[in-house]
């Protein structure tokens, strides 16, 4: 590990199953996004990593072989990025990686995330940070969401309550109160999952459209939204429930899908109206969030792969402005940070602090007793 370097890698593998986002980032100062790569997930191993959601036989055999594949898509993916850049391993001072969550059971006192560090480290020739959840989870917390923090060193304004939304398969807010003329005894930054973010939607796509996803939302617009569903979704009493929170795929799955469009009503539901419902669901839980938990917004901006889903970005505008406090939304390019590479840069900068020895949870955040220093390094 070269400690003179400010430049890592990070890499994120979502709830969306859909790939692996590298970033190669410069951390000498502010984040500078240097270089980007995308991997794709073959289909099989991306059929294997959701059939890991569920139980199973032999689980923990074939999560150690998924785990080192994983290992080896993320090594590829790390050598390719170098490539474009003409950068070496030495010119890396780590890799901070988050691996891909198969379960996350903070009310048990546990995560698990798939990845072979070790042998990350051995492909590339680069430290590795990786497991950056538990040590949270082990202080009480929730283990996530774990971008507030970079949230809060990039997008804090001086005067405005701005809130970033990240809509990846679970969607998340951070809300970050003004450096200035904050309201006494206000929380300077607070963060949590709202609930479902693409996970769903494009689940329901790729069962009715043959598809990965609903591009641009025109599936969803084409159909309208079925009010008793969307009240029977929005029943589920995670929405009702105070931050600190988190969740992901162990409790928003097709399986939950499948029970609440069971309930409806005799006539069988349209495809494009289900969508047009869980694209509702998306984006009122996140403004009826920020209402609720964040009401001093002032302005959302939109990062993940959300942003790219024209339809939904618009009920969610939609939604915000019609709110008790109007709520602009746009997008963190208009900040200077591209909506795609904002989480795999928030793993480089996790991976810093890590290797800085610097605290990077939020208390007030995941629920922890305390400030702790995140993540298991792995040297090279």
């Amino acid at each position: 590990m070269d400690t003179r370097s400010h430049r890592y890698v990070g890499l994120m593998s979502g709830t969306s199953l859909d790939g692996v986002d590298a970033a190669l980032v410069d951390l000498e100062a502010a984040p500078q996004l240097v270089d980007t790569r995308y991997t794709a997930f073959p289909p099989d191993l991306r059929e294997e990593l959701l059939a890991l959601h569920a139980d199973g036989q032999a689980e923990l055999h074939r999560a150690a072989l998924v785990s080192n594949r994983l290992a080896m898509l993320y090594a590829e993916c790390v050598q390719r990025l170098l490539s474009q850049t003409n950068a070496s391993p030495r010119d890396i001072a780590a890799i901070g990686c988050h691996g891909q969550t198969v379960r996350h059971r903070p009310d048990e006192g546990y995560t698990l995330q798939l990845n072979n560090a070790s042998l990350l480290a051995e492909y590339t020739g680069i430290t590795v940070v990786s497991d950056f959840r538990s040590r949270d989870i082990a202080a009480g917390g929730n283990g996530a969401p774990l971008v507030p923090a970079f949230h809060a060193a990039c997008f804090r304004d001086a005067s405005n309550h701005r809130a970033i939304v990240n809509i990846g398969g679970i969607a998340n807010v951070t809300a970050l109160a003004p450096r200035e003329g904050a309201p006494a005894g206000e929380d300077e930054t607070t963060g949590f999952d709202t609930g479902p973010g693409n996970m769903l939607l494009d689940a329901w796509a790729q069962q009715h459209l043959r598809a990965e996803r609903d591009e641009g939302g025109r599936f969803a617009a084409s159909g309208v939204v079925i009010d008793t569903l969307l009240k029977a979704f929005l029943a589920d009493r995670y929405f009702d429930t105070a931050p600190p929170k988190s969740t992901g795929r162990d409790r928003f799955n097709m399986a939950w899908l499948r029970e609440k469009i069971g309930a409806q009503a005799t006539a069988a539901l349209r495809p494009q109206d289900v969508q047009a419902t869980l694209a509702e669901l998306t984006a009122q839980s996140i403004a009826e969030a920020l209402q609720r938990w964040c009401p001093n917004t002032q302005e959302a901006y939109v990062c993940g792969g959300g942003v790219h889903n024209e339809d939904l970005c618009r009920r969610l505008s939609r939604r915000l402005s019609a709110g008790p406090k109007r709520v602009t939304l746009a997008s963190t390019e208009v900040l200077g940070m591209h909506p795609d590479w904002v989480e795999a840069m928030a793993f480089a900068w996790l991976a810093q602090q890590a290797i800085e020895r610097r605290p990077a949870n939020l208390p007030k955040v995941t629920g922890a007793r305390g400030l702790r220093i995140l993540g298991a390094i792995h040297y090279a």
